[in-house]
């Protein structure tokens, strides 16, 4: 077994509840408590996606992540 890195986004909502997404798999998304609680299940959701496309004998998408750029707009 190889192993892989994923970026993960995380954010909180107006209730204060983690969520995690994962660019470089589309789709992939989850949510915790706490930013641990999101790490454990976000680590389940890309498990569960790459079976999923293993399943399907899909590759992995071909999308890297390349970053976060900020952008101020007057509204």
């Amino acid at each position: 077994m190889t192993k892989q890195k994923f970026v993960v986004l995380i954010e909180k909502d107006e209730d204060d509840v983690y969520i995690g997404t994962v660019p470089e798999l589309k789709g992939c998304y989850s949510y915790g408590d706490t930013l641990d609680e999101l790490m454990e299940n976000i680590r389940e959701a890309i498990l569960a996606h790459l079976e999923l496309l293993k399943s399907r004998n899909e590759p992995l998408p071909p999308i890297k992540f390349q970053g976060i750029q900020e952008i101020e707009i007057e509204a």
